[in-house]
């Protein structure tokens, strides 16, 4: 915190001071297998420790507390909380004293002043005091303006103000990635401070086109398990991966065209607490996707199996519709490549496809290569424009040798 001094010598002396709880003292455990050379030192150092937890010893917070050395640093989302004083250094008594405090920000000037009253006298030895909080919106500079203004004995009105000039930081940085109008969001969130985080809340609000499914647990008989563990905590430095589907709602997913461009899909809410309770809460702006361009005519698989047979024939079903405002009319081909073979007739006709319609299509396929092997060879072409459009990568299945122990 910058501090500019006052040059005038005035009978009030002003004081601030940041609140913060205290911390928890972390170590920095040091540990090995029993049979290297320093055998069971280690464990033994850490036992005799004082500051570390008994029974938890590799754990990096120890029990006990540390008071704060420095202002430290205060983050995105979290409260920020101050002691202001004025004591009356002087021999005098003091009148009509006034204390404003005021922050300010990059954009806009905010008053935490519990009151804008003023006090009508001050004794010798006596002080003023008030806390003031805010929760913190804005990155960046921030500067807290404490103004004091007062009379003397003799009526001489005098002033002065301070500037405690401090940063606003990023708790937490964050990168998604969507993919296909069922969109799975991966949303990467790093705890870019030097403390732990307890998450105590990261959920998807999607937008009004969407419904979101949380896949961030797993089913242990009845009930479910959350993929990061019993204590949802995120050491510093640490990233941490939340997935989520969201599905078009069923009056948005029947219109192949609401679905083309730019579309809003939800913003993250994140609430986390830190060692001592200390709450912060980050909401990010409203997440948008670009949809892929599925040009005129889209085909997509509906159903396909996860693991097939070597040469063994199987069944996919596979979905085309129309993306266009014209009707087409469509040829199916299919083309062998050197893993996949298609059987039935190739260069049949579909029939007329209205625009946003689509129709679904059963096709068998066998695959003489072991492996995961891409579904790809199929061809459409539109007769009335002489159009045609090629599919390849539609999707990937497992190839397995029933009479052999290889997995794919």
């Amino acid at each position: 915190m910058e501090v500019n001094q006052a040059k005038q010598e005035h009978l009030l002396a002003l004081k601030v001071m940041r609140l913060t709880k205290p911390t928890l003292f972390t170590n920095l455990p040091v540990t090995c297998e029993d049979r290297d050379l320093p055998g069971d030192l280690f464990g033994q150092l850490m036992r005799e420790d004082p500051s570390t937890i008994k029974g938890a010893e590799t754990l990096t917070l120890g029990e006990m507390l540390t008071l704060p050395q420095n202002f430290g640093n205060i983050f995105l989302g979290e409260t920020f909380s101050s002691y202001i004083s004025v004591h009356n250094d002087g021999n005098q008594i003091v009148k009509d004293i006034l204390v404003k405090a005021d922050l300010q920000t990059s954009s806009q000037r905010l008053n935490l002043s519990a009151s804008n009253s003023a006090v009508a006298e001050l004794k010798p030895e006596c002080c003023i005091d008030d806390v003031i909080h805010h929760e913190v919106k804005e990155i960046g500079t921030h500067i807290l303006v404490c103004a004091v203004s007062y009379s003397t004995q003799h009526g001489e009105k005098l002033y002065f103000r301070k500037f405690f000039k401090f940063q606003v930081l990023k708790p937490l940085d964050s990168f998604s990635d969507n993919i296909t109008d069922e969109v799975f969001l991966e949303a990467q969130i790093q705890n870019i401070t030097t403390s732990p985080m307890f998450m105590e809340k990261v959920s998807l609000e999607p937008s009004m086109m969407y419904n979101v499914t949380e896949l961030n647990a797993v089913k242990s008989g009845e009930e479910e398990e959350s993929t990061f563990g019993k204590m949802s905590y995120l050491q510093p430095m640490d990233t941490r991966q939340y997935l989520y589907c969201l599905k078009p709602k069923p009056e948005y997913a029947e219109k192949a065209g609401v679905i083309k461009g730019v579309t809003v899909i939800g913003k993250l809410d994140i609430v986390w607490k830190t060692n001592l309770g200390e709450r912060g809460r980050l909401q990010t702006s409203q997440l948008q996707r670009m949809a892929p361009g599925y040009g005129d005519i889209r085909l997509s698989l509906e159903v396909i199996p996860d693991t097939v047979n070597l040469e063994e024939p199987f069944e996919i079903i596979c979905k085309i519709t129309n993306c266009s405002e014209r009707t087409m009319d469509l040829v199916l081909e299919m083309c062998n490549t050197r893993s996949i073979h298609w059987c039935g007739v190739s260069g049949r006709q579909l029939g007329k496809l209205s625009p946003a319609a689509s129709l679904s299509l059963p096709l068998t396929v066998f695959s003489s290569v072991q492996g995961l092997q891409s579904i790809s060879g199929l061809r459409l072409t539109d007769t009335f424009l002489k159009r045609t459009y090629e599919y390849d990568d539609i999707a990937q299945v497992c190839v397995i040798c029933p009479y052999m122990s290889n997995e794919c």
